[in-house]
């Protein structure tokens, strides 16, 4: 029998006024949201009601040497139930287990659904850290709109976020490269067929140990320019992390797999502007026809997804004030008139779960362009540049390297 316990009163009692003002802050984004007094009558997420169901049979821990990304699971979740009518319900952690839903649920036929993936991590000390868990939370809101899924505030979600890693902290590993994947989801569980807007919905988080993306050390990737397909397209969603974005990207992976490359490099348009590598932002490092050195990143113009990869490596190189760095577009032509004059210095890949991934040849119109990694290290796999923006990120992450984006639990 599973042993249903409150929030400690302690924690409830430093939480409460930040939970009121939270409640206040969600109301306002439910009232722009819907646009109708109702938004003021309807409560917020408050972290100061969670309450915890503990399991009675927890899983044993696999080796971590074992660990497979998305394969193995806490023993826990965390859930938020929503109606238009009264809003949000009381966060609950739960035995993790199967969702029960109805076959007509909005989610599966029209893809009312968005997700985050951020991860935990424990420092040498044994505490827990979060990466920049607000820049999640800001932009699950925003694919939340998009879908006119509920709004929430962001402050009390990570705190019943961070009850959830204290309550399954055994499942964090120790170790560098080790970490807790953290997948919270937000879908319609309207149970009528229809597109219109959702009157209920779900929001949850389960967390899955992972190990090191690069198990020995950075391995350059290579890439097959799609000509054909679009991953994303003004005016439409490609700035929201909509699980709908990603289930159409499989099939050229796939067919980019058989011709013998890795990954996908995403363009768009007749000059074949470039967008993102599979599913990461894109940046590239050239110097370029006025003899900078210069940081590139396609402009988030609406089709590009906001990454905190991406904006903790433009955040930090500007930092830095060594060479330029821009957000602006860059095109196939330019990028192979750059490697054909020995311009084109580093490409690489930046997302949650490799922090970044170099690039180390490109497809495109029936021509490999080869793109050097470390000209001083024929046997490295990764840029200078590239390896210093990994390090750094990854001292930030584990609490080595001192910083306001290490967020301790």
């Amino acid at each position: 029998m599973n042993t249903l316990l409150r929030l400690a009163p302690g924690l409830a009692r430093s939480r409460r006024h930040t939970a009121v003002l939270g409640t206040v802050n969600a109301l306002g984004a439910l009232r722009s949201f819907h646009g109708t007094p109702l938004a003021f009558r309807v409560a917020g997420i408050q972290a100061a009601e969670l309450q915890k169901t503990l399991t009675t049979n927890p899983k044993p821990l696999i080796p971590k040497e074992e660990l497979v990304f998305g394969h193995t699971f806490s023993d826990h979740m965390l859930t938020v139930d929503w109606s238009a009518a009264e809003g949000w319900g009381k966060p609950q952690i739960k035995p993790y287990g199967p969702l029960s839903l109805d076959p007509s649920c909005s989610v599966f036929h029209y893809a009312f659904e968005c997700f985050e993936g951020l991860k935990a991590y424990r420092d040498e000390s044994g505490n827990i850290r979060l990466f920049r868990p607000d820049k999640n939370m800001e932009r699950m809101n925003s694919s939340a709109e998009r879908l006119y899924l509920p709004q929430f505030n962001g402050e009390e979600m990570i705190e019943c976020i961070k009850e959830l890693l204290r309550t399954d902290k055994r499942w964090i590993p120790e170790g560098k490269g080790y970490s807790l994947y953290l997948r919270p989801t937000l879908i319609s569980t309207e149970n009528t067929l229809g597109v219109h807007r959702a009157n209920k919905a779900m929001l949850y988080v389960i967390a899955s140990p992972c190990g090191p993306y690069f198990k020995t050390g950075f391995k350059a990737v290579s890439l097959y320019c799609d000509e054909t397909n679009v991953r994303a397209w003004p005016g439409g969603v490609g700035n929201r992390k909509l699980g709908a974005n990603y289930a159409p990207s499989v099939g050229p992976q796939v067919a980019a797999e058989k011709k013998g490359y890795q990954q996908v490099l995403w363009t768009i348009g007749e000059d074949h502007e470039l967008m993102e590598v599979g599913t990461m932002n894109l940046l590239v490092l050239w110097r370029n026809e006025q003899g900078e050195v210069e940081l590139i990143t396609p402009p988030l113009d609406g089709t590009i997804l906001p990454g905190v990869t991406r904006d903790s490596i433009l955040e930090l190189t500007r930092s830095w004030g060594e060479f330029k760095v821009s957000e602006r577009k860059i095109n196939m032509k330019q990028i192979t008139k750059a490697c054909d004059e020995g311009r084109l210095l580093e490409v690489f890949g930046a997302g949650t779960a490799c922090v970044v991934t170099p690039v180390k040849c490109i497809h495109f119109q029936g021509k490999d362009y080869n793109i050097p990694l470390d000209p001083n290290n024929p046997e490295s796999q990764a840029g200078p540049i590239t390896n210093r923006i990994y390090q750094t990120l990854f001292g930030i992450q584990y609490g080595e390297v001192p910083s306001k984006w290490s967020v301790v639990v």
